[in-house]
């Protein structure tokens, strides 16, 4: 399995390119503006590369005379994931299911990472339940049902143009009557416009509300790490309209943009359960923000 450093090679090599080849230890003012200009297109963006640099000329001002500058960029940016690394874990004694609502606009990745999901959760010994209840793309439907047989998991699924909140109330009484571990339910991803998109998933988020008040309940949004600024934009309309619990962050493998990450933990402060890696059942890897940082920072 390749390392989770070449798998960020693309972002790795925009954030920092031979910066650290330099032997620089010393920040001055060409470091600086090539390290804003590095971060600025791996789509870190303006505010929290402003903060960074802050810091940075804070930790030199004092110890100027020795200034390990990979050591300090390493300990600034961990201090920003840190906070929003949560590992993913299934409660023991709650009433079944578990229930994930995994919304996302059409693109990101989101039947894909269900996928991912499902078997990384089966890995750890619970029983899932799959829900298609993203009505309005026949082919969501079967893609999900693609990803269900990979996994050994049942679906319930309705007719394309069904009522969404139907598909998720039969799912509920299905995944309570065989003591189900953990369903998870594909939403829709585009409709006409983005308030339908809101509305049909609050309905949904109500359907799992009304159904039984003690079930567990979390949202998960998918975002796609190669539409920079446009993730940042897509997580803070889902933030502000439905509320989102833990994000997971596709096809890090694929782009240069990766640092969109650090604007989004810096700015949104929102859990970051996965990151998606490549395209294989296995690459969905749990957050960890020490194992981040470090990827980005080798130098092999």
């Amino acid at each position: 399995m390749k390392s989770l450093a070449s798998r960020l090679k693309l972002t790795r090599t925009n954030l920092f390119g031979a910066l650290f080849d330099k032997n620089k230890s010393v920040l001055d003012d060409n470091i600086i503006s090539e390290l804003e200009d590095r971060f600025l297109l791996a789509d870190i963006g303006v505010k929290t590369t402003d903060q960074i640099m802050q810091l940075l000329k804070s930790a030199l001002k004092k110890n100027p005379s020795d200034f390990p500058l990979e050591k300090q960029i390493k300990k600034i940016l961990i201090s920003i994931l840190k906070p929003v690394e949560k590992n993913f874990t299934i409660p023991g004694d709650i009433n079944k299911p578990y229930l994930i609502l995994v919304v996302g606009v059409n693109g990101v990745g989101k039947t894909t990472t269900i996928g991912k999901l499902t078997k990384f959760i089966k890995s750890r010994g619970k029983s899932v339940l799959l829900a298609a209840a993203d009505t309005f793309r026949a082919a969501a439907t079967e893609q999900l049902n693609k990803w269900g047989e990979l996994n050994n998991v049942q679906i319930i699924s309705l007719p394309s143009g069904s009522d969404s909140g139907a598909v998720i109330y039969n799912a509920l009484q299905f995944a309570q009557a065989n003591n189900t571990d953990v369903l998870i339910a594909d939403t829709a991803g585009r409709l006409h416009n983005k308030k339908n998109l809101m509305d049909e998933i609050k309905k949904i988020n109500n359907v799992s509300n009304k159904f039984d008040t003690a079930i567990k309940k979390e949202i998960f949004l998918i975002l796609d790490a190669c539409t920079g600024q446009n993730a940042l934009i897509q997580a803070k309309q889902f933030q502000d309209t439905i509320g989102v619990d833990g994000i997971i962050l596709t096809k890090l493998d694929g782009t240069a943009k990766g640092g969109i990450v650090f604007t989004i933990a810096n700015e949104l402060k929102i859990p970051i359960h996965f990151i998606g890696v490549g395209e294989k059942i296995d690459d969905l890897q749990p957050f960890n923000a020490s194992d981040f940082i470090d990827a980005l920072l080798d130098n092999n």
